[in-house]
């Protein structure tokens, strides 16, 4: 824990200009409060490895204040016109865009990763997040029935749930969060959300947004602490009626197993550990490119990165010594370099984690072929760095082919047989996404069908349409949002049968 009288608040990090430590606070009712029982937590900067901020170690009390507030919004928040929330999430859309740069270093310095990644994908897409949910909700319908011969209607009513409860993951902290919260409130909802402890900066940010945009107080609420606290509390709230959840697999079986008997609804979105299948027909150059980016973007920190690439044995050598050789220039500098292609990891834990898989993976005979080192920046010795990491593997079974590492490390080995890379491809317990690489069309339908998992991209990686549903199946989750999918589920359907 951190004592706010104790800390330099005029302290800079020279790396990340004109940025001081900050002390962040709930954003409860429509204003920022410190936690009830005054406790911080540390916040950290993955490019150095020091502390430049606090947050609150928020409690039951604070979470159950954060219920109140929405629930205090929500009669009036529910029945506003579809044409003010959608004017309110527009302007907040808005916001985001004109503070891009503000946004996009607090995402970068937070979270560790490339500059040029946070302004060109991360905050762009939280804006497009809330503006694609704030133009949805005037498309949304629903249906009617005629029941012929019985002199009756059907009509569905899509009503609001309540209250709900939206926790996302630090792996792309801003853009996860309002993909949760944008179709929350679109919908009619109020929210009580948690950004992740370790990446809580830009949803802090947000709260000044949604203020100036003329959200309603209470409508979102964000509540900053520990999963195992603040997290443990929203799930087991009884009067927070749907969870919205992004992260770890292991995090989902237990919010299931607490959520379950209460009858919330659920949506959770979990690990991956996704296949890209590599035939010999593809379009060799812009698949290597696009791998290179598949596996090791956000340094390999998104849960629909290709971590187990499977290349068709007749173009396997050649594969190799391209991929390697692409790999190793990657630049690894820090986070606020334009330049840089590898930031640092989220956390400390989190690259002793992944330098732990890696040396798991040689013990089970697999090698290296390139990365397994930490980086040590000048100025910056203490940051959280890796080489981006690539190993050769003679069997799919083994822990690192089994197992999410979620980093700049990825497998590569070969295969001979469509029907071989298919059974690879699926025995895993997850099923989130897969990458295909061929110009077959019936191989393409004949593996897109067969593949568990939510999502196939065929010939590219990561081209998204938010119109589509989003989710895995497996161990990689419960339900989908994304389009008319996620509007579904902050709603309750209601059938009305009039007899006329």
């Amino acid at each position: 824990m951190w004592n706010p009288s104790k800390l330099n608040l005029n302290k800079k990090i020279p790396a990340f200009a004109g940025m001081t430590i900050m002390n962040i606070k709930n954003y409860i009712n429509g204003q920022f409060e410190n936690p009830i029982n005054n406790e911080w937590l540390d916040n950290y900067c993955p490019a150095n490895g020091e502390v430049y901020g606090i947050l609150p170690n928020s409690s039951k009390d604070d979470v159950e204040n954060a219920y109140i507030a929405a629930q205090s919004a929500f009669p009036i928040w529910s029945q506003t016109t579809i044409e003010e929330r959608s004017r309110i999430l527009i302007k907040i859309s808005e916001l985001i865009e004109a503070n891009l740069q503000r946004f996009a270093e607090a995402e970068s310095k937070d979270n560790g990763k490339p500059i040029g990644l946070a302004k060109s994908v991360d905050i762009p897409r939280a804006a497009s997040n809330f503006r694609f949910f704030g133009n949805a909700i005037t498309q949304f319908a629903s249906e009617s029935h005629e029941s012929i011969g019985q002199q009756a209607i059907n009509y569905t009513l899509r009503q609001p749930i309540g209250v709900v409860g939206c926790i996302s993951p630090w792996n792309l902290p801003l853009y996860l969060f309002t993909w949760k919260i944008a179709p929350a409130i679109a919908a009619g909802n109020c929210v009580v959300a948690k950004p992740s402890e370790v990446t809580p900066m830009t949803a802090y940010l947000l709260g000044e947004i949604c203020t100036e945009a003329g959200l309603p107080k209470g409508v979102l609420n964000i509540v900053h602490g520990l999963g195992t606290t603040t997290g443990q509390a929203i799930v087991e709230h009884p009067d927070i009626k749907a969870i919205s959840f992004t992260g770890g697999t292991a995090t989902g079986a237990h919010i299931a197993k607490v959520a379950a008997p209460m009858f919330k609804k659920l949506s959770l979105e979990l690990g991956g550990k996704n296949p890209n299948i590599i035939f010999a027909d593809c379009d060799y150059q812009d698949m290597l490119k696009t791998t290179v980016r598949s596996s090791f973007s956000n340094q390999g920190q998104i849960c629909l990165c290709g971590s187990r690439i499977f290349v068709e044995a007749t173009i396997y050598k050649r594969f190799k010594k391209d991929f390697v050789q692409k790999v190793k220039q990657l630049k690894v500098g820090h986070p606020s370099e334009e330049s840089t292609d590898i930031g640092a990891l989220v956390s400390k834990s989190h690259l002793e984690k992944v330098l732990q898989y890696i040396n798991i993976a040689k013990q089970e005979n697999g090698t290296v072929l390139c990365g397994d080192n930490k980086v040590t920046l000048k100025d910056y010795e203490n940051g959280y760095y890796l080489e981006p990491t690539v190993i050769e593997v003679i069997t799919d079974d083994c822990r690192i082919n089994q197992e999410e590492v979620f980093g700049p490390v990825v497998t590569i080995m070969p295969f001979n047989y469509d029907d071989e890379v298919l059974q690879m491809a699926n025995k895993v317990k997850y099923g989130l996404s897969a990458t295909i690489w061929t110009n077959d069309l019936k191989r393409t339908m004949r593996m897109s069908n067969q593949i568990q998992a939510g999502i196939i991209w065929v010939n590219t990686w990561m081209l998204r349409d938010l119109r589509t549903p989003f989710g895995g199946v497996k161990a990689s989750g419960v339900g989908r949002e994304g389009g008319f999918e996620a509007l579904r589920f902050f709603t309750e359907a209601k059938n009305v049968c009039v007899k006329y």
